[in-house]
């Protein structure tokens, strides 16, 4: 086995999915924002009260809501992965019925937000590293930049 003392040629940073990328999209993050706090702020006072009919059929009300709400910012692939794990109540339900469908939303968004801030983690990185391979490379051969010739007082105009 050889070890070389050189380090292997620079690859140029991986390119993100753009399929992937163009698939999962969100057209308004803010509204996903303040539907988000929105539920999560539900979640918590139903688990602090006891709910009677009225207000059971007004969260069911609500949370169908925000899914269609959620849905309008969504793209596609992400509205059937929503619709798929939060299915719409049926009559009045229960409080653990509720508060099992916000808790499940909850943690979906959270999921979410996780993937969105990875995704400019890694956008991030990808940036970092094409400015360190530009700065590697510096400028090309036999060109100095202006100011550092024989003259660094005179400037390129003068």
């Amino acid at each position: 086995m050889e070890v070389s003392s050189t380090p292997p040629p620079p690859q140029a940073p991986a390119e993100p999915d753009k399929a992937n990328a163009e698939r999962e999209s969100i057209s308004q993050p803010a509204k996903l924002l303040r539907i988000a706090s929105m539920v999560r702020e539900l979640l918590e006072d139903t688990r602090q009260a006891s709910l009677d009919e009225p207000g059971r059929i007004r969260l069911r009300q609500i949370y169908e809501r925000s899914i269609d709400e959620l849905k309008d910012v969504l793209s596609d692939d992400l509205k059937e992965e929503l619709s798929s794990l939060a299915p719409p109540m049926e009559g009045v339900p229960t409080d653990a019925e509720i508060r099992v469908a916000q808790a499940q939303l909850v943690g979906w968004l959270e999921g979410l937000f996780h993937g969105i801030q990875a995704a400019l983690f890694s956008q991030q990185m990808a940036a970092r590293a094409q400015f360190e391979e530009l700065r590697r490379r510096g400028l090309p051969g036999g060109t100095e930049p202006p100011g550092t010739g024989a003259d660094p007082s005179r400037g390129q105009y003068l």
